[in-house]
């Protein structure tokens, strides 16, 4: 029985002469029922107020702090990501030799230059770590446009529902916006540079190869995309599971009711 019903029943009992023996020998006497009555009565108000704040929190608040939870997230992976090693020592996001390459890869070792490969891959994930900075804004774009609808699907799904939000709408003019940003941080880093190098490096072998093709800007480009998403999962994750996290009121206030 819940608490409405109750009171209702209270109340129809107090009034109800017949019922007052029964009532007063269940709760008391004829003061102790007035007092149970107006405890009940404030129980009901009080929950109904606790429900107009829930529904309240299911319109704007709701968008606010998802938000702000995306905002968070931005801002932690680009701390994380964008610093020296933030790619390359980090195993969740580091960029691998491209699957398309492992056979060079493999030639490589076994001639004994492994050198080549393992700075070919340090030169991509360098790449990564310059250009991840410069992708803030466009994130920010992206979480700016974020719907009353979209929210209240985002804030009761997985741990990564808002972060996965982001990727569906702001992927493409993500990949637009940040291509020639990685393209200028391939060049600074020395991709293209150490790329033609360790093709160079192959001799003979690397004529039956038919590498030149191969667009490493892209596929750093990608990576760099992933790494993002990656790490702004993880905060999103963290701020749902751990209160200590939640570090503003809204942010408390959504999550918290959530």
């Amino acid at each position: 029985m819940n608490i409405k019903t109750i009171a209702a029943f209270a109340l129809v009992t107090y009034t109800t002469s017949a019922n007052a023996g029964w009532f007063s020998d269940m709760f008391g006497g004829s003061d102790e029922i007035k007092d149970k009555v107006e405890e009940i009565k404030d129980t009901v108000k009080n929950s109904s107020a606790g429900d107009s704040v829930k529904n309240a929190l299911s319109n704007e608040d709701i968008v606010a702090g998802l938000k702000e939870a995306l905002n968070k997230g931005a801002g932690y992976a680009v701390n994380n990501l964008g610093k020296a090693d933030g790619f390359l020592k980090n195993n969740d996001v580091k960029i691998p030799m491209p699957d398309k390459l492992e056979k060079v890869e493999s030639l490589l070792r076994k001639a004994g230059q492994d050198k080549y490969a393992d700075e070919f891959v340090t030169t991509m994930n360098r790449a990564a770590e310059s250009a991840v900075p410069l992708t803030l804004n466009v994130v920010k774009e992206g979480i700016a446009n974020m719907s009353i609808d979209d929210a209240k699907n985002i804030l009761h799904g997985p741990d990564d529902a808002a972060t996965q939000y982001l990727k569906k709408v702001g992927s493409d003019k993500l990949n637009t916006q940040i291509s020639p940003i990685v393209q200028d941080a391939t060049a600074k880093a020395g991709v293209t540079s150490m790329y033609k190098k360790m093709y160079d490096k192959l001799g003979f072998a690397g004529k039956y190869l038919n590498l030149e093709d191969y667009n490493v800007d892209s596929y750093v480009t990608q990576k760099t995309m992933d790494g993002l998403f990656t790490m702004i999962a993880q905060q999103e994750k963290s701020i749902r599971e751990n209160p200590a996290e939640r570090t503003t009121d809204i942010l408390k206030s959504v999550f918290g009711y959530k």
